[in-house]
Formats: C-alpha cells, structure tokens, sequence
C-alpha cells in the first residue's frame, strides 16, 4: 500500500477544485499515454472513464470486467501523472456494502483519490438501485476512507436522466431524492449524466445545494455557461475514448477506400509522444 500522506494530500487539493461556478473540467482518459498528455496539457487532475478501459480491455461496459482488472489499469494510470486521479469504478463492482468497501480501500491501494459510484442497474425492469443499498454503499466508501486515512472524493452519479426514467417531472424528483440521500450519507459531489437542459441544470444546482458534475455531450451548455449556473465539475465520460476510435475508424476506411491517409496531417508527433510517457 502506497504512502498515505501524500495521498491525504492528493484528496484534500481534488476536493478544493471541486468549485461551484468555475468547475473543474475532466476529459476523462484510459490508459497512462492518455493521462499524460492531460497532465502535460495543465488539467489539475485526471479522472479515467471505467467504458474506455474496459473497451480498450475487450470488455462491453456495465461492470463486464473483472474488478482487479480494472484497479490495475487505475494503477498504471496512477503512477504515471503525479496529480490527483479519480477512478469511475462503475456500482463498485459488488452488491453490498462490504463488497464496496474492500473496492474503496483497492482504489487508495492504487493510488487514486476519488472515485464514481453509480446507481443505474442495467436492468430495464428496475433501472435503479435500491437506494437503501446505495446508501449503504457511500457510507461504506466513507468508512473505507476513514480507515485508509485518505478522504476519499466521492462523486455519487444518479442515473434516472441518463435512462430516461419516466417523465420530465418524474426524472427531476428522482434525481432530487436520490441527489439529497447521497448528499447526506457523505457524498461530496452528486453527477447527474443525461441532462442538458440549462433550466433543469441550473434548478439541480439551486436544491442539491452541493457541488454538481455534469456530463458533457454534444448537446451540452458550453463550459461557461455551466460556470454561470453554478455547476462545480463537468467530465466528459467515455467521449473522448469513442472519439479516439472514430477517428481510427474514419482513418481506416480513407486507407481502404481512397489509398489515402490525410488524417494523419498535424497529429502527435512519435517523438512528442514517446517523450509524454517516458
């Protein structure tokens, strides 16, 4: 197991960027090439995104890969920036709350100092998690925290927006009930993906009343004007991992198609890169 302390001071400089109105912005990465060059870039932490691991691992989303696998991954990452990590370890890999403890202390044990916890089931017959079962889950990160000596920055993601459960008023008060329990049990931040309507966003921020992630799609306020509703961190999930591969897809098919290869004009040079990661 790592050094604490510095981990203890890791912890305490994510949870400070975590600012209601000058959010921290997290392209999210999924390999150490990927972490580097967001470092590099300036990005004051890094946050990995659990799709573009287990994808770049042969793994569908959804919690299909084995857990060690993907605290390996995180590891690797770890080691490779020295600022802050964040790590999406999806429902916590368990279905208890001692399950989801042994996976908090695993992401201290790789170096990471924050973590995603999600709610949604992939169950179309019940498409959230019990709440009791959640709650249990982010005291159980808490006391995990506690034990490690290392504050953990828990970022409690609820679903309803993301799978579209139910009405517009019906996916507000889900979000606000489920938004409120997390708050109270100890989350320090509450992500709602799959809303990108500015009047919701901005109403989400007024009565959660704590630090807001949002998740960045096309469709999505710009950056500043997420600042001016108040949001506090805004990522962008597995976007860029999937805009990575599209770009190979479209570079593969100018090759087969055309005999051509211009895509590959004003990319990362191979020695810029191969200076990133050593």
């Amino acid at each position: 197991m790592p050094d604490t302390n510095p981990l203890r001071e890791k912890a305490v400089k994510l949870r400070a960027l975590h600012r209601p109105g000058q959010p921290l912005l997290l392209v999210n990465v999924w390999d150490c090439a990927t972490a580097r060059i967001l470092e590099s870039g300036g990005s004051p932490a890094v946050a990995t995104t659990s799709a573009g691991i287990a994808f770049t691992h042969g793994y569908p989303d959804g919690e299909k890969i084995p857990r060690e696998l993907m605290l390996e991954a995180v590891a690797r990452i770890c080691r490779s920036v020295s600022v802050p990590v964040t790590a999406d370890v999806e429902a916590g890999y368990g279905a208890s709350a001692g399950e989801m403890e042994a996976t908090a202390s695993a992401v201290v044990e790789a170096g990471a100092v924050g973590l995603n916890l999600e709610d949604g089931t992939g169950d179309p017959s019940k498409p959230l998690a019990d709440l009791t079962l959640q709650l249990e889950k982010i005291r159980a990160v808490k006391a995990a925290s506690e034990r490690a000596g290392v504050p953990l920055v828990l970022n409690a993601r609820t679903d309803a927006y993301l799978d579209r459960i139910g009405s517009e008023e019906e996916m507000l008060a889900e979000t606000l009930r489920r938004g409120e329990a997390y708050r109270e049990a100890g989350a320090d931040c509450v992500f709602v993906p799959g809303v990108t309507d500015a009047a919701t966003i901005g109403e989400l921020v007024r009565r959660l009343a704590c630090p807001i992630n949002i998740l960045a799609v096309a469709a999505s306020p710009p950056i500043g004007d997420l600042a001016k509703l108040g949001v506090a961190r805004v990522s962008l999930g597995s976007g860029p991992m999937r805009a990575s591969v599209s770009l190979l897809q479209r570079l593969a098919e100018e090759a087969f198609t055309r005999g051509t290869y211009s895509m590959l004009e004003g990319i990362l040079s191979h020695a810029r890169l191969n200076q990133l990661v050593a």
